[in-house]
Order: C-alpha cells, then sequence, then structure tokens
C-alpha cells in the first residue's frame, strides 16, 4: 500500500478517513457538476482519488491539507497539473489558511470535500460569515451535522447552525454512506449534502447584525427569545417592541423561529437604531 512504502500512517487527530467506494466517490464528483476552467477548492484530499477526477475535468484545483505526508505524495502524482498551472496545495490547517489564500487567489466557483468531523460546521460556517459563498459545494460530513445544515424549524436538530446554512444556500442530501465505505471505518454514519448558492441573498438590510442576532438567539436553547434577544440588545424594552413589530411571540424559542421570521426579525432591529 502507498502508505505503508512510504512509511506515513491515518492521523487519528486529523479525522481521516478515505472513501473507498469507487461509485460513491464518481458520484459526488458528478455533484459538482464541473465545466474547464472551474476553479475548485477540495480539503483533505487525502491520496487524490477524487482529486484526480477533477483535474481530468479540466477544473483549476486548489487543496487544502492539513498532513505533512499527504500533501508530499500528492505533490508528486499531480505534478505535472502544478506544471500546467493547474493545481495548487495549501499546507496547513483549512481554518487558518483558506482566509489567505482567498485574498490571494480570489473567489472558487466550487468547494469540496470529505470534511474532517471535528472541522466541518466551523469551517462551513466561517466561509458565510466571511462573505464567501461558492455557487456549489459538495461535502461529505458526519451525518448528525448533514442533519442539522437540513434540518427544518420545531425539530430537534435547528439550530443557529442550520439558519445560517439555508440563509447562504439551497440545501439538499446528496447520498447516506455507512462507516464501512470508508477506511479506516469510522464509528459513525455519514452524509453527502449539495449547497447551492442562493440569488436573492442576503435578503435582510445589514447581514452582519443577522448573524450575530441569530446566533444570540439559539445561545441558550431554553430560554424564550425575549430573553436571548434582552440580553444581546441590552434592552428589554427595545427586544419586546421588535418582537411584536415582527409578530414574533415572545415566549416562543428560537427554534420554532422560521428562516423569514428571523430575516424580518433582523431587519426591524436594524431600522430601530
Amino acid at each position: 500500500m502507498v502508505l505503508d512504502a512510504n512509511g506515513f500512517s491515518m492521523q487519528k487527530k486529523f479525522g481521516q478517513n478515505f472513501l473507498i467506494n469507487e461509485d460513491a466517490r464518481r458520484r459526488l464528483v458528478d455533484a459538482l457538476k464541473l465545466s474547464e476552467g472551474m476553479k475548485v477548492w477540495e480539503v483533505g484530499p487525502g491520496l487524490g482519488a477524487m482529486t484526480n477526477t477533477i483535474l481530468e475535468r479540466g477544473a483549476n484545483l486548489t487543496v487544502f491539507e492539513i498532513d505533512r505526508g499527504f500533501a508530499s505524495l500528492i505533490s508528486g502524482f499531480f505534478e505535472e497539473y502544478t506544471k500546467k498551472g493547474k493545481f495548487i496545495i495549501v499546507e496547513g490547517d483549512v481554518l487558518k489558511t483558506w482566509k489567505n489564500h482567498f485574498q490571494a487567489a480570489g473567489q472558487a466557483d466550487r468547494f469540496f470535500g470529505n470534511l474532517p468531523y471535528n472541522i466541518a460546521a466551523t469551517i462551513i460556517a466561517d466561509t458565510i460569515e466571511n462573505n464567501v459563498r461558492f455557487d456549489r459545494c459538495v461535502f461529505t460530513v458526519q451525518k448528525e451535522v448533514a442533519q442539522r445544515m437540513c434540518a427544518k424549524p420545531g425539530t430537534a436538530d435547528y439550530s443557529s447552525f442550520s439558519a445560517l446554512c439555508q440563509w447562504a444556500y439551497d440545501v439538499k442530501p446528496l447520498l447516506d454512506l455507512s462507516g464501512g465505505n470508508f477506511w479506516p471505518k469510522p464509528n459513525v454514519d455519514s452524509r453527502a449534502v449539495v449547497f447551492t448558492k442562493k440569488v436573492d441573498f442576503p435578503c435582510c438590510k445589514n447581514p452582519e447584525l443577522f448573524i450575530k442576532m441569530q446566533r444570540a438567539l439559539f445561545s441558550s436553547r431554553r430560554k424564550t427569545v425575549r430573553n436571548n434577544l434582552s440580553q444581546f440588545l441590552k434592552n428589554n424594552n427595545l427586544a419586546v417592541s421588535c418582537l411584536e413589530k415582527a409578530g414574533i411571540d415572545i415566549m416562543k424559542r428560537a427554534e420554532v423561529l422560521t428562516l423569514p421570521e428571523l430575516l424580518k426579525l433582523s431587519d426591524i432591529i436594524e431600522a430601530s437604531k
């Protein structure tokens, strides 16, 4: 095996699991809907099985790889693409490197990856909150994370992260992958999801305010929206007034509020300044 031959091993701390189901790999890359010259970001390319397919379809690909050993290997694998200016490796923790690369290279068309379970929600939220959105994303994540992405108001999985994802993208499940589709076999199931950029984004007057407000409303799930909003605004009377103008029962909890309700409330708070 390539890893043994090069003296490398899988790093549990990086959440590394190779997708060994060839048909699933094809379906994931197909879901990107690539065309010649598209700029693509891939997180965690591993040994480059899907990386190779993406490059074969004519994309200009940047991969983010935290493991120096893997980065060294795929650097050799795709040397010809590097010479053609079609392949770039950004080494290090993607949470720490993506912004600098974005500033240097600009917006990519696609975002792709079998995201390590410990960073999936963070990297997705980080890009949205920094107003960096991709025309299309295909992510494979822990099933529980995927359920939160797609969750509807009033369900146990609905959260601030749900609202954030659905504010920026149309989110749809693609396929489920049991642990047996990966090596080493993880103890959890995975789900692939497709994000399609919303045309009418941001749908609110002050995106920064909306992000902070909706996060505050979900911060203490057992508290009412009045209590959480009062703390956020540091003014109980203003919180009550804004909720009433938005037509929201002050005794409700955030997990039952729809995205249009959250956006309307944000605009009313913005207008009250």
